[in-house]
């Protein structure tokens, strides 16, 4: 492979890798720096945020207070939240909820000017800051999109894939990128890069995620040596739409938060005993909707009573998402199953958003700052993300005092049509989204996260694109960090270990020579040699 081409003959200050809510809003808050965002896809058209319908979680009524969404937060979070994290995030909502107000984020008001707001699973007060009930995600992205391309220390390279951080040794001094549909990749030099990738979505078989949230921060992240926390831990949203779509489009949390509820088949709660009903965590609905389409009964979001007529008004994304799927939710059932929806894992960074790098910062859910601790709370993540990209902003700024004046050099940012990826890759591609929905998903046992490292690490083999080998990676690291967990907590659910154990009350950590070393004892054992064996044949990427 020849070297990467440099893109300029200078050092960006500073390179974010995203085009995302984390990598526009880190941007703006750093401006009047120059910054230079790379981004697989158009900026907006690829991030995970622009997905989401619930909206932002921020303690701003006055019956409420930061003090009551943090333990909120801490509750659902399995013992292993980090509680200053938890306590500066809430305490620093309302302040991000008014930056996004000035940036134009047309959030729902009364008749008085007052936000409006709407209540989510395990939140014990409304505090939902939400756009046209389910709308949230979407007119953000819209809000920061035109913000970003106004201000001209702003320097958007689109269609360029990040695949792998440049550095000497632990310092960080760039990024490594590849064009759409090129095998060209180029070099961008930084004083300071962010990774601002998103999740993981993609390495799923079911997710409600867009195809860019593949692993490639939190892969390219580890090869550099940076240490990833908590990757065991990935949050299954409970109602995505059941109709075979990829992406799943997502039935909000709000529906129940406005009271509809879980039924299977034969119109029976299922979720009637249990603690908080159908507004319990995430990760107990989750697998009471897993268990009810694993024993043939079906699971079912019935909003006809609750919000009947009114639906399209007040739920217009998943009305027409239903709609299009053949179904009419005013008078039927929608059917759900769990899908992946956010991974509470990533790159380890501490309150600022640095990584175990130097010159690397990391914001939104590729980073793992301990806020969510084993399961998010409703509606924190596009907190989390607004509340740390304001962070890495401000500790950017507080180390690199003396700004140059932006001037940007001419860039070929020609998004070319991508090249169609040879059969091998892709049906590698879809063998790991659906070893990863079987053997790392709701409910994980050591036979089948064995197997499953086994033939991630025998798919990786036949790849050769940077790119693809990032996704085996990132899966074989949340299948490790899975392995070495031997008990149930929050969202990772073991069949083996159905119990919490005082043991592991602790966060993760791994390298990437302790993932190697999992994997090698994977594929060493009799469960992962009969696992690659029964894998279909394939060739060289």
């Amino acid at each position: 492979m020849t070297s990467p081409r440099p893109v300029t003959s200078h050092i960006d200050d500073v390179v974010i890798l995203g085009g995302g809510l984390t990598g526009l809003f880190c941007a703006l808050k750093l401006a009047p720096r120059p910054v230079t965002i790379l981004s697989a896809s158009p900026i907006g058209e690829g991030a995970s945020s622009a997905w989401a319908q619930g909206g932002i979680a921020a303690a701003v009524s006055d019956e409420d207070s930061a003090a009551a969404h943090a333990a909120d937060t801490i509750a659902v979070g399995g013992g292993l939240c980090e509680e200053k994290i938890v306590r500066l995030m809430t305490e620093e909502a309302g302040d991000r909820v008014r930056d996004l107000l000035g940036y134009g984020v047309p959030f729902d008001m009364d008749l008085e000017g007052r936000l409006q707001l709407s209540r989510e699973a395990a939140h014990s007060m409304n505090r939902i800051v939400r756009v046209r009930g389910d709308m949230a995600g979407r007119a953000i992205m819209d809000a920061l999109v035109a913000a970003v391309r106004k201000t001209p220390s702003i320097r958007v390279v689109e269609g360029y894939l990040g695949e792998q951080l440049q550095h000497e040794g632990r310092i960080v001094t760039g990024v490594l990128a590849r064009r759409r549909g090129d095998r060209e990749r180029l070099a961008f030099p930084a004083h300071a890069v962010v990774l601002a990738s998103g999740g993981i979505g993609h390495l799923y078989a079911v997710t409600t995620n867009p195809p860019e949230a593949n692993g490639q921060g939190l892969a390219m992240a580890l090869n550099a040596g940076a240490v990833i926390a908590d990757a065991e831990f990935v949050q299954f949203h409970p109602t995505a739409l059941n109709v075979g779509r990829d992406p799943a489009p997502l039935a909000s949390e709000a529906l129940r938060g406005e009271g509809a509820t879980l039924i299977n088949a034969d119109g029976r709660r299922f979720m009637a005993e249990v603690p908080l009903k159908d507004l319990a965590p995430r990760d107990v609905v989750a697998r009471a909707v897993f268990a009810e389409n694993l024993a043939g009964r079906g699971a079912f979001l019935d909003c006809r009573e609750a919000i009947g007529e009114s639906f399209a008004d007040r739920f217009p994304t998943v009305h027409a998402a239903c709609l299009e799927a053949g179904i009419d939710p005013v008078r039927q059932p929608i059917p759900v199953a769990p899908a992946e929806h956010y991974h509470m894992g990533g790159v380890l960074t501490d309150a600022n958003g640095r990584t175990s790098l130097d010159n690397l910062w990391a914001a939104g859910e590729v980073a793992s700052t301990g806020a969510h601790g084993a399961n998010r709370l409703a509606s924190n993540s596009l907190l989390e993300t607004v509340v740390f990209a304001a962070r890495v902003a401000e500790d950017i700024q507080n180390q690199m005092p003396n700004p140059r004046t932006a001037h940007w050099p001419g860039i070929d940012d020609h998004i070319q049509e991508p090249s169609r990826r040879n059969e091998v890759e892709r049906e590698a591609i879809s063998l790991l989204r659906q070893t990863m929905a079987d053997g790392v998903g709701v409910v994980r046992t050591a036979e089948g996260l064995t197997a499953a490292l086994a033939v991630i690490d025998a798919l990786e083999t036949r790849c050769t694109r940077r790119s693809i080998r990032n996704m085996m990676t990132a899966g074989k690291t949340v299948a490790a960090a899975a392995l070495l967990r031997r008990e149930s907590r929050g969202s990772h659910s073991r069949a083996d270990y159905p119990q919490e154990d005082a043991a592991f009350a602790r966060r993760s950590y791994l390298t990437a020579s302790d993932v190697a070393a999992v994997v090698r004892e994977a594929a060493e054992s009799e469960i992962g040699r009969k696992a690659v064996a029964a894998l279909p044949a394939g060739g060289e990427g």
